[in-house]
């Protein structure tokens, strides 16, 4: 029997991009097990679009990105082996949870998937930005303050038993923090985290279009650090110094030195 795969989509007053979310996950080579799409809090008919669609609706009434993703993976995580995410302006591929699957099935130690990100609704430059600098900015400077690839929100899946180890330590009620880079800043280098170049995600370039929203999002980064120092502290570039072996003494006999020490 194959892993089980519940998808995880947070959403607020975003009904026509979760309609085409939800049409892409339906044309997937293969299927999600559960579709969960998280009400948070919508004036629109964002609960209708999902419904109409076979996913189900949880509601969490807290708003923020942070609350409504981690209101979702509670109800994944309830008879799911791999919990994945994306937004609901996600597009996702056809061989998304193809590949998805493929890799925990083969890779027991396999902990958390990451890719990246693949920008549409703008100019070309916009969507290269977007790629290289956003994207691939943060991944490359996450993976040299912590060790391990940045988690990105929009197109990830971990295990389940990944999350029931973090959920009580992130800062999941905080809507002031980055969801994604708080759970990164939570997981260890055991958890096995891995960013595949050929997991990529289409996704809008609104956040990048709108200086207003860009900034919150940047300033999100120093608020996310910030709440979760120390654990959030520069643990990867900064490597202990190696002590020097030494000998323990002879003794007084004048015999041969004993066991080194490490």
């Amino acid at each position: 029997m194959g892993i089980r795969i519940a998808v995880v989509i947070p959403c607020r007053d975003d009904a026509e991009m979760l309609a085409v979310c939800l049409r892409a996950l339906a044309a997937q080579q293969r299927p999600a097990d559960r579709i969960i799409v998280v009400d948070n809090a919508s004036s629109d008919d964002s609960a209708s679009v999902a419904r109409a669609a076979g996913a189900e609706v949880v509601a969490e009434s807290l708003v923020g990105i942070w609350p409504a993703a981690a209101a979702g993976y509670d109800a994944a995580s309830a008879d799911a082996d791999v919990i994945a995410r994306l937004d609901a302006d996600s597009r996702p591929h056809p061989d998304w949870l193809v590949r998805i699957d493929r890799a925990f099935t083969a890779d027991a130690g396999l902990g958390v998937l990451t890719g990246g990100a693949e920008f549409y609704g703008s100019t070309r430059l916009v969507h290269y930005l977007g790629e290289h600098w956003y994207i691939g900015g943060g991944r490359f400077w996450i993976n040299l303050w912590l060790g391990i690839p940045l988690v990105f929100g929009s197109n990830f899946a971990m295990r389940a038993g990944v999350w029931e180890r973090v959920r009580d330590q992130v800062r999941r009620d905080d809507a002031r923090v980055h969801d994604d880079l708080d759970l990164t800043i939570h997981l260890r280098r055991d958890d096995g985290v891995r960013w595949d170049p050929l997991l990529r995600m289409p996704v809008s370039s609104r956040p990048l279009v709108h200086p207003r929203g860009l900034a919150e999002r940047l300033g999100k980064v120093i608020t996310t650090f910030a709440a979760s120092w120390p654990r959030g502290r520069f643990r990867a570039a900064v490597r202990q110094p190696v002590r020097p072996r030494r000998r323990l003494g002879t003794n007084s006999g004048g015999r041969g030195s004993g066991p080194t020490l490490g």
